[in-house]
């Protein structure tokens, strides 16, 4: 791994499952009905580099439209990239298709964000969460497919009495289980959570997040968990990396990062977290300035200086490149290179 690679690479201590180099997914803009002409393209994915190590929980910030849910995407195979590749287990899955990438698909699974509508209310829930065996040829038999299904219920909190009964009978949060059930059916090594608890009541969000953690616990999964939520995220997450229009402006431990922030937006980010008391001292909190750029024309440069309360001449010329500032810490910003002082903000605990 060379120097630049390692900057997006693991502890030592870890074994990756997931390599990405280089992902970038740009969404094409064309303009008429009869004669599309193309105006310009939607750079959702900019030039993603990380990896996930077996067994821990990557979660994914960022502001709606950073580029979180096509990431994950990206990595399910259910997008095709614009260039880079995705590697799991070492094996480049960016152009697989058919069978190789049907095998491969049967070792990551994904629980999506809005229960209500990723369950077919055609379908009863034994159904829905038997359709993995369906599709991949497993416990033919009918007797053999209800139990397993039921056992799959009763892990996620279901009541297995109710495999007959259809998604509009159930309540957000057990509609959710029945997403975590049918992700878990056939056993993968990769789980992808997009906003799993984003629709759900505050009061159930808690049962859903610690399901899914005593999951990942008993099946030793590796877990990608996507979030707009810091809170949530640092109660789920290993390590945390931080998105602004299509890049990674920072990736880390969850501790570190969420204590010694180094890029000026993940403090910001943090500093926004509502707290329980108002009156609690939370420092100088960091406000940012202007809207949120396009990604069909993002600026040059560092793509966060034009909102950047510490922006100077450099950050509009030239693109940051990741360094690690602390062991198992990296950041693009140019004012780590500058020797500045890190911004405060912190997450309330």
């Amino acid at each position: 791994m060379s120097k630049n690679d390692s900057a997006v690479g693991l502890p030592d201590s870890l074994e990756p499952l997931v390599e990405v180099r280089d992902l970038v997914k740009h969404f094409p803009i064309y303009r008429g009905v009869l004669t599309r002409k193309r105006q310009g393209e939607v750079r959702a994915v900019d030039g993603l580099s990380f990896e996930v190590g077996r067994g821990e929980t990557l979660g994914i910030v960022g502001e709606t439209g950073c580029g979180k849910s096509t990431t994950a995407r990206l990595l399910m195979r259910l997008l095709v990239p614009t260039s880079g590749e995705v590697r799991f287990e070492g094996e480049d899955i960016t152009h697989l298709k058919g069978a190789a990438l049907k095998a491969v698909r049967r070792e990551m699974q994904m629980i999506f964000q809005d229960p209500y509508s990723s369950l077919n209310p055609r379908r009863t829930v034994g159904a829905i969460v038997g359709e993995p065996f369906a599709v991949h040829g497993l416990y033919k038999g009918g007797a053999e497919r209800r139990r397993r299904v039921q056992e799959l219920m009763e892990m996620v909190g279901l009541n297995p009495e109710h495999y007959n009964r259809y998604p509009h009978e159930f309540s957000g949060g057990q509609r959710q289980r029945v997403g975590v059930a049918r992700a878990l059916a056939l056993g993968p090594k990769l789980l992808i959570a997009d906003e799993p608890v984003s629709a759900l009541d505050v009061s159930i969000q808690a049962q859903v997040l610690n399901l899914l953690r005593e999951v990942q616990r008993h099946f030793g999964l590796t877990v990608v968990f996507i979030a707009h939520d810091l809170s949530v995220v640092r109660y789920m997450c290993d390590r945390v990396a931080v998105m602004y229009l299509g890049k990674i402006v920072e990736i880390g431990t969850g501790e570190e990062l969420y204590e010694h922030p180094r890029h000026p937006y993940t403090a910001a980010l943090l500093s926004a977290v509502p707290v329980a008391d108002p009156a609690a001292d939370r420092g100088a909190r960091e406000l940012l300035s202007g809207d949120l750029p396009s990604p069909t024309d993002p600026p040059g440069g560092c793509r966060f200086h034009t909102r950047c309360p510490n922006a100077f001449a450099r950050c509009s010329a030239e693109e940051p490149l990741m360094r690690e500032v602390l062991p198992g810490q990296f950041v693009a910003c140019h004012l780590r290179d500058e020797g500045a002082a890190a911004p405060t903000a912190v997450i309330p605990t």
